[in-house]
C-alpha cells in the first residue's frame, strides 16, 4: 500500500515553514517501492493498486518504457478515470533488446525526460516506472540518473519500480521490495 495515513498528535504540532501558524498535519514522505520478479507477468498486480489509489483522487502517472506497438508517445497519455495517466514510448515494437536504432532511442530518452520533469512539477503523487530495471540493464537509462531522479523527487511522491534483475544500488535505496516468486506445487 502505498498511501500513509499519521494521526498528530497535541505533542506533534509543529511551526509551519512561515511560522506564523502551527501546522497541524506532519510531513508525509513518499515510498520508494520495488516490485521484481523472473518472470514478466505481474504487471497487473501494480497496475491494480495504481488503478485503486487513482480512484481514491490521487494523481497517478505509468510510465511503460519497453512497450511500444502503438505509437502514443507521452504527448498522447490514455487517460484512465480522471486521475491516471498512462504512457509509452511512441515506438511500433516492444523493446526486448539493448539494440535500439537512433528513433527508437530518441522517443525512450524522450520519455524518461518527460517522466524526470513532470516529477519535477509535482503533477503526480504515484508515479509506476514499469520495466525499469530492464531499461537500466540495457543500459537504455543510466542507472545514475535514476538514483538521482529518486533523491531529487518532491519529498511526498511515491515511486513504484518494476522489473526482474532489479540493480542494488536501487534496490538499496527502495524503502519496500515485492519479489513475486511462482510456486509450484506437485
Amino acid at each position: 500500500m502505498v498511501s500513509q495515513i499519521e494521526t498528530p498528535t497535541v505533542n506533534s504540532v509543529r511551526e509551519s515553514s512561515d511560522n506564523t501558524q502551527p501546522d497541524l498535519l506532519p510531513e508525509i514522505e513518499g515510498l520508494v517501492q520495488v516490485f521484481t520478479s523472473s518472470h514478466r507477468s505481474f504487471f497487473t498486480s501494480v497496475m491494480a493498486q495504481a488503478l485503486r489509489i487513482a480512484g481514491q483522487g490521487t494523481p497517478v502517472l505509468v510510465v511503460q518504457f519497453l512497450k511500444g506497438g502503438i505509437n502514443q508517445g507521452y504527448q498522447h497519455p490514455v487517460r484512465l478515470g480522471q486521475n491516471l495517466d498512462w504512457v509509452r514510448c511512441d515506438l511500433p515494437r516492444c523493446i526486448d533488446t539493448p539494440q535500439l536504432d537512433e528513433v527508437e532511442m530518441n522517443s525512450l530518452r524522450d520519455l524518461w525526460k518527460y517522466t524526470q520533469k513532470v516529477v519535477d512539477e509535482g503533477k503526480y503523487d504515484l508515479v509506476v516506472l514499469d520495466e525499469l530495471s530492464l531499461a537500466v540493464n540495457f543500459g537504455l537509462i543510466p542507472e545514475k540518473e535514476v538514483l538521482e531522479f529518486i533523491a531529487k523527487r518532491p519529498h511526498q511522491v511515491d515511486i513504484i519500480m518494476t522489473g526482474p534483475e532489479m540493480p542494488a544500488a536501487i534496490l538499496d535505496v527502495a524503502d519496500q521490495i515485492t519479489e513475486i516468486r511462482r510456486s509450484h506445487r506437485p
